[in-house]
């Protein structure tokens, strides 16, 4: 997949910082950047990238493993800052046909609160979604600061779901994915109602089913039922899974599901490129998962319908 040329031109400076979630000096909107209705802030999926953080080294080894099974295109990787205060990581971009990631492999310790982001989310004006944010329930972990690039700041929604906001003084511009990652958020049934609520008032969302007789199949625990929330909205697809806890490993701790045309292919290319199948695949909720390790630690769901 090749990129526009303008785009190429931006590296090496955006690439660490797009994969962060960097944004612009002045929260300012452009062509590309659609002027914002209160409470929808999102540019569009491809710009919504999952923050998966390695283990130290492993940066290169994951990137292949992942365009090997997926395909794709990489920024990088740069040596950067991407934190308020003194840090020093490897970042890359990847832009692959299931979604954007970014990639952070840290040669410091990584400053608090960094590390617990799940995604990184491009919006029109950075101050103005700082403030609905707040407005709507969520917490400001860390405020606005700037980057080489642009501007950053980390929210959380009731329930402890950290995203990090963020713009670019020349916005970006990168190819919608084939399919649309699902970020998938592990909640307590006395969470879930206020997560609900605050998450759909910030992105806009729309619950698409609610299903509270979901199959236990999914989650690692067959012949057993729990809730499963679906959301849609301009920062792309949520799966909300609420349990007791009780789930197995690896179960909590994917962030983002993949949809793929074709599971056991997909499986078998992961398999060669380094990756370990932990657990699946498995037939539930009207299709079939699996668990996947990657080289540095990062585990993924991936699925087909």
């Amino acid at each position: 997949m090749k990129l526009p040329r303008l785009f190429r031109r931006l590296i090496p400076l955006v690439a660490a910082l797009a994969a962060l979630g960097t944004i612009p000096a002045a929260a300012t909107t452009s062509k590309a950047q659609p002027a914002d209705v209160r409470g929808t802030f999102a540019v569009g999926p491809q710009y919504d990238s999952t923050h998966v953080y390695v283990a130290p080294g492993t940066e290169q080894a994951f990137v292949a493993s992942w365009v090997s099974t997926f395909g794709g295109s990489t920024i990088g990787p740069v040596a950067t800052q991407v934190t308020p205060t003194p840090s020093r990581t490897l970042s890359e971009l990847v832009i692959s046909p299931v979604g954007t990631l970014s990639v952070f492999d840290y040669t410091t310790p990584v400053p608090y609160p960094f590390g617990a982001e799940r995604t990184g989310w491009l919006v029109t004006d950075l101050d103005r979604a700082v403030r609905a944010a707040r407005a709507d329930g969520a917490s400001v972990l860390v405020a606005p600061f700037a980057d080489p690039i642009g501007r950053d700041a980390v929210v959380q929604f009731p329930g402890g779901i950290n995203a990090q906001l963020y713009v670019h003084t020349t916005p970006p511009n990168y190819p919608a994915p084939a399919s649309v990652p699902e970020n998938r958020v592990y909640l307590s049934p006395d969470s879930v109602d206020a997560f609900l609520h605050s998450y759909r008032s910030f992105t806009g969302g729309r619950i698409v089913s609610d299903d509270r007789r979901a199959d236990g199949a999914a989650i690692g625990l067959p012949g057993t039922r729990y809730r499963l929330v679906r959301l849609t909205s301009g920062f792309g697809e949520t799966a909300v899974v609420v349990t007791d806890g009780h789930q197995p490993y690896p179960f909590g701790r994917e962030l983002t599901g993949y949809a793929v045309p074709d599971l056991d292919a997909t499986l078998a290319r992961a398999r060669s490129a380094g990756a370990t199948v932990l657990w699946g695949p498995v037939r539930a909720d009207g299709r079939t998962g699996a668990m996947v390790e990657f080289p540095g630690g990062y585990v993924a769901e991936l699925h087909a319908t």
